[in-house]
């Protein structure tokens, strides 16, 4: 499904432009990311993308890369659009965080599959599991990664739930590690909604 949301090359600022926006659209973008930062238990962390946030990033790449050359910004766009989403799902960078060095290692070694026990759940309906990583493979025989990129495909029966007030709610449920939000609080599950058409 096609979405009105997209960010093309003339789309974007230029470098100077963007140098005078930049403090807005920061203070805008981190107001969105505390309602699209979700905590699950103490070590995985989600961000659901949008077009907000996806545009900052590459605007911000370009920035710090000082790139401005017509093949480093259709790299940019090609490395970072596949990440919003597109009417019927949610698009999320998955983060796998411990703190010390020898626990990271040994738990993304327990934490290999990870990223395909993902879930959201609309209320009234069967949780959807992530489609992990379809850009590349980020697991290999002894461990997983500590960042994902996760797709979740809603059935037009969840999106019109979800968009009439069904309760949201994430999980994981894997061998190693499980925890589940429950109802997500309303200006969460809004803002995520807010993806869906």
């Amino acid at each position: 499904m096609e979405t009105a949301m997209t960010i093309t090359r003339d789309s974007l600022m230029t470098l100077e432009a963007y140098a005078k926006a930049r403090s807005a659209m920061r203070e805008q973008v981190m107001a969105q990311k505390k309602l699209r930062r979700i905590a699950l238990g103490e070590h995985i962390l989600l961000i659901f993308e949008n077009e907000l946030l996806i545009r900052y990033q590459i605007q911000e790449m370009l920035r710090v890369e000082k790139i401005f050359e017509e093949d480093g910004i259709r790299h940019e766009l090609e490395t970072y659009v596949p990440l919003l989403p597109t009417g019927s799902n949610f698009k999320v960078t998955m983060q796998i965080e411990y703190a010390d060095e020898a626990e990271r290692h040994r738990m993304l070694a327990l934490l290999k599959g990870v990223e395909d026990r993902v879930w959201v759940r609309v209320e009234g309906f069967d949780p959807v599991f992530a489609i992990a990583d379809e850009d590349l493979e980020r697991e290999n025989e002894k461990k997983t990664s500590a960042v994902h990129f996760l797709r979740f495909e809603l059935s037009a029966g969840m999106v019109a739930a979800a968009k009439g007030g069904a309760a949201l709610s994430v999980g994981v449920d894997h061998p190693a590690y499980s925890a589940n939000t429950g109802a997500l609080p309303e200006a969460v599950r809004a803002s995520l909604v807010s993806d869906l058409r």
